[in-house]
């Protein structure tokens, strides 16, 4: 075992007093470990593997600061296996075959290895496979973390080696629950200063950090190292330090993966389930985020078509007048008349019907023998058409009063259900 007694050593996470607060309150233990609980509570799968030293190859997965490189430190803490560290970000493949490599020399030795991976979507295919064969034989135990759904940035082969836990966004409380541990923690947290914090103050900046851990507590320390001690010598953080320290909320928003297909998809059945409040809720934290209005502009567009249509036809030329006006006034102004069609909208009577009908006609057309066009029904205004008898025996509506009994299709089909 001598081969690896520096390997040993480096496993254990040296933590310095100038580090961030976030990072030194990183939990040592799962008792310490807040939140989560759906996947590391009593009775847990997660947590009797954990428990066990049994765990298998696992992807983390879950917004920034919930909590998944915390999670891996302390299964790092807990394993007797070697716990090898890499980050994506910052690796090729030459460091994964040296770990890999000195993963074999352990095992030889009866040495199990756990690689962590974190943001292991930055890994190309070509580097994502590269794992494969290793993971497969046993030869590391991958346990891997993102912040993108992973059903879309890793290898289906590598998925279906590993299990896939998502982290949830902490919860309000959780957050205030991990701030006040800073508080009072005087080995790594904030207990020496005499730090005291009103409830409002940590509720705030809990609403504020969106679920982040890591943003309360940056949050929370900026606040105690920038505020004024008392006479007593004692930090107070009001609602106007937390505030203040905070500053603007970091909607937690990607253009481009889950936050973006699952906020847009709440706004559109928002709307469809007539509720303006949601809908405009979800407008406003897109538009906050920096999304293109255009894209919602189109969004309500098709709403407008799908889920109301004939119900009321000014749905539709309210949604086409919005995202002209969202090209001609652009933001910030656009939030207005984005607003005005999405409560529209959400508030209009509504009816699938149209669209039920193109989906009902396509599938038809899909799927059964095309019909031919009734000759009466064919263009007759070319040369020779009469010859052929088109357009022989068709009946002008008009002439009739505005409609008359007619055949339109050779074989009759309901389509359109007002």
């Amino acid at each position: 075992m001598d081969l690896f007694s520096k390997e040993e050593e480096s496993e254990k996470i040296e933590i310095k007093k100038d580090a961030p607060l976030a990072f030194r309150m990183a939990p040592r233990s799962l008792e310490e470990y807040v939140g989560q609980q759906h996947i590391i509570g009593e009775g847990r799968l997660l947590r009797r593997a954990i428990e066990a030293d049994r765990l298998g190859s696992v992807i983390f997965y879950g917004s920034p600061g919930t909590g998944k490189t915390a999670l891996a430190r302390v299964i790092a803490s807990k394993t007797g296996a070697h716990f090898e560290w890499l980050n994506a970000a910052t690796s090729n493949l030459d460091d994964l075959r040296r770990a890999v490599s000195s993963a074999r020399a352990r095992r030889s030795n009866n040495k199990r290895t756990v690689l962590f991976l974190d943001e292991i979507h930055r890994f190309n295919k070509l580097q994502q496979d590269a794992l494969l064969p290793d993971v497969e034989e046993g030869t590391i135990t991958l346990m891997a973390a993102t912040v993108e759904n992973p059903f879309f940035y890793i290898n289906n082969a590598l998925l279906s080696r590993s299990q896939v836990f998502e982290l949830k966004p902490l919860s309000s409380s959780d957050l205030v629950t991990i701030m006040k541990n800073a508080i009072n923690d005087k080995e790594r947290g904030l207990g020496n200063l005499s730090v005291t914090a009103e409830d409002n103050a940590l509720e705030h900046l809990a609403a504020m950090s969106d679920g982040d851990a890591r943003k309360a507590l940056s949050s929370l320390e900026i606040a105690a190292l920038t505020t004024t001690p008392s006479t007593e010598n004692t930090i107070k953080i009001t609602l106007e330090a937390a505030q203040e320290s905070i500053q603007k909320k970091a909607v937690v928003y990607d253009k481009a993966g889950d936050q973006h297909y699952d906020t847009i998809s709440a706004f559109i059945k928002s709307m469809r389930g007539s509720d303006p409040d949601a809908a405009v809720y979800y407008l406003a934290k897109m538009l906050y985020a920096g999304e293109d209005p255009r894209f919602i502009a189109r969004r309500i567009v098709i709403c407008a078509s799908e889920d109301i249509g004939n119900a009321d036809p000014m749905a539709l030329v309210l949604a086409v007048s919005a995202l002209r006006a969202v090209e001609f006034v652009g933001m910030p102004e656009a939030r207005i008349p984005l607003s005005q069609a999405a409560t529209y909208i959400a508030t209009a009577p509504k009816s699938n019907a149209a669209y039920a009908a193109i989906d009902e006609a396509t599938k038809d057309i899909e799927l059964e023998t095309t019909q031919e066009v009734p000759d009466h029904l064919k263009d007759g205004h070319y040369k020779g058409a009469s010859k052929l008898g088109r357009g022989e025996g068709y009946k002008y509506p008009h002439d009739f009063g505005g409609y008359v009994n007619q055949e339109y299709m050779k074989q009759k089909k309901k389509y359109y259900k007002p």
